[in-house]
């Protein structure tokens, strides 16, 4: 039973919490919900899916020379992670100035193909990307501790969920192999679709950034019921955190902190306003640091 952590108040929290709701609770009503870039898996130097489009980003600039002097294909052209990193850390920091010029750009990245071709691209990238600075696949960049509470959780009638600023198609593909958990209970930012002559296809228009705000309106409308566990990692899952658990009911909310230099990375930038709320709220805090007993599979 969660052998791959370590003895401590968050684990104590987590086990307290499903005895209680194995007791109290419905098993209809055993919703849980995971943010997955920083709570599932890396998302540092920069969001694995920021490297699956930076690589596209590359390949047009390569295609195209006049895009090399625009961001953020030069960026991508030059291999500046700095300026890739740094735009979706700014945008928690309230600055998105570069994160509109990269949303831009995301738009039209993957655009007019059907979503089976998007698969692909997507299955195609996770055969052979490795991380950065880890240098292990990134199909191995899961968390062992969360992908082990995933079982725990379903062992005791617990349905989980993804709920993540992530592109919703970019995370199906994987979450499957990865975490166990299937396409249809992934939500995630989107672009818009259209269908023709029997296939649906990618477009350039916005749906939904999942971030934020969005993520309660998002889950409850993808799955019609306020989750009794949430866990997260940065600013973006505070409103998702704050509505879990009915008004005046058990709820239970984790919020990984990244304070592992030597096996992970260390960094508050993004989630300053989430370690606040988390201890004035009662949140629990995990430190990757004391409460894991390992970070990655091997």
């Amino acid at each position: 039973m969660l052998e791959h952590w370590n003895d401590g108040p968050a684990k104590a929290a987590i086990v307290a919490f499903v005895d209680h709701a194995g007791a109290e609770v419905d098993p209809e009503a055993r919703i849980a919900v995971f943010d997955n870039d920083g709570t599932l898996w890396c998302e540092k130097p920069m969001y694995i899916q920021l490297d699956f489009l930076v690589r596209r980003f590359a390949e047009q600039a390569e295609a195209d020379p006049s895009l090399r002097t625009r961001q953020p294909y030069r960026a991508a052209h030059e291999g500046d992670l700095k300026w890739l990193g740094g735009a979706v850390t700014k945008h928690y920091q309230g600055d998105d100035t570069d994160l509109k010029t990269l949303m831009a750009a995301v738009l039209t990245a993957h655009e007019a193909i059907t979503v089976e071709e998007h698969a692909r691209r997507v299955g195609a990238f996770f055969a052979e990307a490795t991380h950065p600075t880890l240098h292990r696949p990134y199909r191995a960049c899961g968390y062992r501790p969360m992908v082990e509470l995933l079982r725990y959780l379903e062992s005791n009638g617990f349905t989980n969920y993804i709920v993540s600023g992530g592109g919703r198609d970019f995370m199906r593909p994987i979450t499957g192999p990865l975490y166990g958990i299937p396409p249809e209970r992934v939500v995630g930012s989107t672009v818009g679709l259209t269908y023709r002559d029997g296939s649906l296809f990618t477009t350039a228009q916005p749906e939904f950034l999942d971030d934020g705000p969005m993520k309660p309106v998002r889950l409850w409308s993808r799955i019609g019921r306020r989750p009794i566990f949430a866990a997260g990692n940065s600013n973006g899952d505070i409103e998702m955190l704050e509505f879990t658990g009915a008004p005046g009911a058990a709820g239970l909310r984790l919020l990984v902190n990244h304070d592992d230099t030597e096996r992970e990375f260390g960094y508050t930038a993004g989630a300053e306003r989430a370690l606040e709320l988390a201890g004035a709220s009662g949140w629990t805090v995990v430190s990757m640091k004391n409460d894991w007993a390992t970070v990655f599979s091997d």
